[in-house]
């Protein structure tokens, strides 16, 4: 059998009834948990912290895709948060549905984080130990299927796979937990529909490398799961497919430490502090993302100056896992992905700086 008909199996056995009760913690184990929700804990603190965490796992453990993919996506989470900061959100939002907006960003973040890293931190222990230690799992409350796929990943490494468990887990555990919450149905999903698919960037995952280059991929329909996992696979196969690109991406992490600030990635074009002043004229600024001939940058500031660290409810407990039909987005079937997002995302920043206009006009006549 191969190893994805080994973890078809055993899921299918998994499935069928009820998951064995955990066993009693020996004094080392109840330690070592405690060392991992420490550790986990003070590296959650915000989306700076999270996103370091993640390169820094990767860098000692490149084995493990999704720490890469994660650290890049996280970074676009942080972007997000911040232009509801920046040059045109708070033209177009109110104070009231940015904070409900960042709210919604931030607690996926954190979540996603709170379930992943413990999982790292379990396999960085057992290559310490030389044995897998996935049996903890339940107690940090991560889901049978992905102990099913870490204890087979312990005895046949296959990178693809594992990273696309985790993509799976991570948007079926956000599901119930962020997405179908009546609260952010209501405040986010619901009321900013047009704004997530046709107006703003954060339909935009972006991967900058040399130079200014921009490469990823635009999601659409992000209350679908299915949609979500299948973005999640075209990124995978965005960053990995080519080493090259992938070398120049990892570089380019490394030069340039997440603030949260798009000034990160294109310095001509944003800042983190404000150059304009108030009762100065808004014309527009952007033509194919360069700035017009005597125009200020965008302000587009760091996370720390942004928003406040949020001090977050436990999660909720429970485990997503019910159907072994899941694994069928194991199965590496992602043909070639074109990666080019500048032309797009340019596009975005215009009709972006278009509606701040506008909004401002309409204002300023009402």
């Amino acid at each position: 059998m191969s190893p994805l008909e080994h973890i078809r199996a055993e899921l299918r056995q998994k499935s069928k009834g009820p998951a064995s009760t955990p066993h009693d913690l020996t004094v080392q184990e109840r330690r070592l948990l405690e060392k991992i929700r420490r550790k986990t804990e003070e590296s959650n603190s915000n989306n700076i912290t999270r996103t370091k965490a993640y390169l820094d796992f990767y860098l000692r453990y490149p084995d493990i895709h999704w720490a890469f993919l994660g650290h890049m996506v996280s970074r676009n989470g942080g972007w997000n948060m911040t232009d509801l900061q920046g040059e045109f959100l708070p033209r177009l939002l109110s104070e009231k549905e940015r904070k409900s907006f960042y709210h919604f960003l931030e607690r996926g973040n954190w979540l996603i984080f709170q379930d992943a890293f413990p999982q790292f931190l379990i396999y960085e222990e057992s290559l310490q130990q030389q044995k897998p230690l996935f049996h903890l799992f339940p107690f940090l409350n991560v889901s049978t299927f992905m102990e099913t796929v870490w204890n087979h990943y312990w005895k046949q490494p296959d990178h693809y796979l594992l990273c696309m468990a985790l993509i799976i887990n991570e948007q079926h555990y956000l599901e119930q937990r962020v997405i179908r919450q009546p609260l952010y149905q209501k405040e986010v999903l619901h009321q900013f529909k047009f704004f997530l698919q046709d107006l703003l960037s954060f339909n935009h995952i972006l991967f900058p490398y040399e130079n200014g280059k921009l490469a990823g991929q635009t999601m659409h329909q992000f209350e679908s799961l299915h949609e979500r996992i299948l973005l999640g696979k075209r990124l995978y196969s965005v960053l990995f497919a080519n080493k090259d690109f992938l070398r120049q991406v990892i570089d380019w992490a490394k030069r340039h430490p997440h603030t949260g600030s798009r000034k990160d990635y294109w310095p001509h074009l944003f800042n983190d502090v404000k150059e304009g002043g108030p009762g100065i004229t808004y014309p527009l600024r952007l033509k194919s993302c360069r700035l017009r001939k005597g125009a200020k940058r965008l302000y587009s500031p760091r996370l720390e100056y942004a928003w406040k660290n949020v001090v977050q409810q436990e999660a909720e407990k429970g485990d997503w896992f019910t159907n072994e039909d899941v694994a069928n987005y194991l199965v590496d079937d992602t043909k070639n992905i074109d990666r080019e997002i500048k032309h797009e995302y340019c596009k975005t920043l215009e009709r972006l700086e278009i509606a701040a206009v506008a909004k401002k006009t309409i204002n300023f006549l009402g």
